[in-house]
């Protein structure tokens, strides 16, 4: 009993820990971008880092603050209603996280791109367009995670629920035709965007390494060649995609084990639920380290 009292005091601590670290760091993201966006430098990318920074945070605080409660013991809280919201946000948020990346790099792709280009004809006329995709977005995901109002309950609903699942809220069985509709639309919405992502991502890996193999032809001293801030920023947003890719990937390897072979295994569990929020802890740091802006703004706080 001490055992498993100290393997969940431990593990709350660490959740607790990185959820407060990543929420700290997308509020501090969200910030800087506010006062940049609200000063004289308006640009499409600004918006769209904003969006990531809020979507981030409704992951930590859906997926995290669960995780954190219930290792301590706290007994759960969450009535029908509560469950239901969290479990929504839970699932609409990563979701809300992979259209934003998405758009990101399309967005990226477009900056750095030549002018005869035909991806500059996918350029936004003003930054406030990008607001119109973001609520798109936000019906989009809503819409496609609309079954679990339905499905979810609160666990004090249902006492014979293992309690070492230190769950709040569980499905509820529901129809296996509606239940496979949505998983295939869940797919489809994954297929489309993942592929977006990487089709952007593939082109600006292309204009990178040509703009690279310019500069040696030109044989420019890199003591005395400035890299474009066009060019910093792509290869921000590149590791910040590879970055989702890794986390995204490995959740989805982690989930079909856990549900398919090892439901049982809290280990697994535990690795599965910090892969699902990795990418909301690291995105902001990996930000901060690429942005001189937000690297003063973090030192400052």
């Amino acid at each position: 009993m001490k055992k498993e009292m100290l393997s969940n005091f431990i593990k709350g601590t660490i959740f607790a820990f990185l959820t407060g670290l990543g929420t700290m760091g997308n509020i501090s993201v969200f910030v800087s971008y506010v006062l940049l966006f609200a000063g004289n430098e308006k640009k499409s990318i600004h918006l769209i880092l904003l969006h990531l920074a809020i979507t981030n945070t409704i992951t930590l605080l859906s997926k995290g603050m669960p995780s954190i409660i219930a290792p301590f013991g706290v007994r759960n809280f969450l009535d029908d209603t509560g469950c239901k919201i969290v479990a929504y946000l839970e699932r609409v948020a990563p979701s809300l996280t992979m259209c934003t990346s998405a758009l990101l790099t399309v967005v990226q792709a477009v900056t750095i791109s030549p002018a005869h280009s035909r991806w500059r004809k996918l350029k936004f006329r003003s930054p406030w367009h990008i607001l119109h995709l973001c609520l798109f977005f936000w019906v989009l995901n809503s819409s496609i995670g609309m079954n679990l109002l339905f499905s979810i309950t609160s666990t004090t609903m249902n006492t014979s629920k293992d309690s070492r699942n230190h769950k709040a809220c569980h499905f509820r069985p529901e129809n296996q035709k509606i239940k496979w509709t949505f998983f295939t639309v869940m797919i489809i919405r994954a297929v489309m965007f993942l592929g977006i992502m990487g089709t952007a991502s593939g082109y600006m890996v292309f204009l990178l390494h040509r703009h690279h193999q310019r500069v040696l032809r030109l044989q420019i001293s890199k003591s005395l060649y400035k890299l474009p801030p066009e060019i910093k920023a792509a290869r921000s947003i590149l590791l910040l995609m590879l970055c989702f890719l890794f986390f995204y990937w490995t959740d989805c390897v982690f989930s079909i084990f856990i549900n398919f072979f090892l439901e049982n295994n809290f280990i697994l569990l535990n690795i599965r639920n910090f892969m699902t929020l990795g990418y909301a802890i690291v995105c902001p740091f990996v930000l901060i380290h690429r942005d001189a802006h937000l690297a003063e703004c973090w030192r400052a706080l």
